[in-house]
Formats: C-alpha cells, sequence, structure tokens
C-alpha cells in the first residue's frame, strides 16, 4: 500500500472551552476545568475511538514529556478504567514523533526526536505505509499542519466551560479555512464530541 494508493488521514485531536481556550488564565498549565469532561464514560470512549485508526502520534516537546511521566504505568494499574489502560497501551506501542529543538532524545519506547518541522515530516509519513496519523493535543503542531494544508481532520471536544482568560487554539494568523461536521457525540459532563472533516482540500 503506497502513499499514493491510500492517503494515511491526518487528525488533530484536542480539548477546547466554550470561548476557544487550550489553558486557563493561569497558563499553560491551567487545565483542571478539563478533567470532569477528560474523564466521563463519552470522552474515554471517544479517544479510544479517535486513536484506534493511527499507527503514528505527533507530539510537541512538553506534551510528550508530560504523557511519558504519566501514560505508561497505567496499563498495568488494575485500578485504572479499562480504557484509559487500553489508551495507555496504545500509546506506548505507537510510533511517536516529537518536535522539539531542545531535546536530542526521546527514550519512550518508540518514540524519536523529529529533525523537520511537522508540515515536513506528516509528507513523509504520508509516503510511507502504515495507519492514520494523529496529533495529540500539541497546539503548535496543529497550527503548523493547518496552515500547511496537511491536516485532514479535527477532533475537538468541546468543554461547557468559559474559562476567561488563556490561550487559543487559533489567532488572527490562522489561514481560512472550511470543515464539514461528521460526527458529534454529547458525553455526560455535557461535552461535545466533534468530528470535523476538511471540506476544501
Amino acid at each position: 500500500m503506497s502513499g499514493e494508493n491510500a492517503r494515511r488521514t491526518v487528525t488533530a485531536n484536542i480539548t477546547l472551552s466554550l470561548d476557544g481556550r487550550i489553558c486557563g488564565p493561569g497558563g499553560e498549565y491551567d487545565m483542571s476545568w478539563i478533567v470532569p469532561h477528560a474523564t466521563t464514560n463519552g470522552a474515554r470512549d471517544h479517544m479510544v475511538s479517535v486513536t484506534g485508526t493511527a499507527t503514528t502520534a505527533l507530539l510537541g516537546r512538553k506534551n510528550y514529556e508530560g504523557f511519558a511521566g504519566f501514560w505508561p504505568a497505567v496499563a498495568d494499574d488494575e485500578g485504572a478504567d479499562p480504557r484509559d489502560r487500553e489508551f495507555s497501551r496504545w500509546l506506548t506501542a505507537v510510533e511517536k514523533v516529537v518536535f522539539s529543538t531542545t531535546l536530542d532524545r526521546a527514550d519512550w519506547d518508540n518514540a524519536r526526536v523529529a529533525t523537520a518541522d511537522p508540515a515536513t515530516t506528516v509528507k513523509e509519513l504520508r509516503a510511507q505505509e502504515g495507519g492514520d496519523i494523529i496529533v495529540l493535543a500539541s497546539t503548535s503542531v496543529i497550527r503548523n499542519l493547518i496552515e500547511a494544508g496537511e491536516l485532514d481532520r479535527l477532533s475537538i471536544t468541546l468543554c461547557p466551560e468559559l474559562v476567561g482568560g488563556g490561550a487559543h487554539l487559533f489567532d488572527d494568523t490562522t489561514p481560512r479555512s472550511s470543515w464539514s461536521l461528521t460526527s458529534t457525540a454529547a458525553t455526560e459532563s455535557g461535552a461535545l464530541c466533534l468530528i470535523y472533516d476538511r471540506a476544501d482540500a
């Protein structure tokens, strides 16, 4: 199966507030408002579903370090939700590409530091055999791929929260694009899991 015969879908998975924030006014680690919405049955089912077809995960340095410090141990935690354990096993096994200008190496299983920018790396990955490619909540990677026209799908968990400050996913430099809603599911907390596919590719 070549890149010409089967295009590898590139999905960005991220959680946003109603006011479009990725974090709160306390800075990039002010995300306590996400937790009640990320731990529902609906959110967990969505995470397993959206990552299930992916064989490559793209991560920025901060998310990579945060994930590597938490997720590997979850696989063997008998008290953890089975879907969290499934996600942990997937995350350890999947090819992980880390974008960083400060890391020399990535020690987690199947992880490597990219030497090119995200858009160039995705073009290289599309030319290789494999399943889908997913960006796990790394905003700089998402922005780069949107600007380059290399993002096919947006998976947004929209939380019913107005956090009143903090960074936005998109800003005035984001180029215009059109998207089609292909899936929607409400969770027990009132969050919406939304899937948008690029409509103007």
